[in-house]
């Protein structure tokens, strides 16, 4: 069963945009495993908590991402 998962910054992509993670990840096993892939193809989004991970020694925040801050 493939399976495919997602951490993306809390409140920061739309139900579409999960939507579109959703069909595409499916669509690129299908295309690699073929479509007996697409029925068991399993894709996870989690949410992480603002602040819950970080790059190079900085905590991320939702700010930062959209270009609102810099690192502290």
């Amino acid at each position: 069963m493939p399976f495919a998962n997602f951490k993306v910054p809390a409140g920061t992509i739309s139900a579409e945009d999960k939507k579109k993670i959703v069909e595409r990840t499916t669509d690129l096993y299908a295309e690699i495993y073929g479509e007996r892939a697409r029925p068991t193809t399993v894709v996870l989004i989690d949410e992480v908590a603002d602040g819950g991970w970080g790059v190079a020694g900085n905590i991320l925040t939702a700010a930062m991402l959209n270009g609102d801050a810099g690192p502290e």
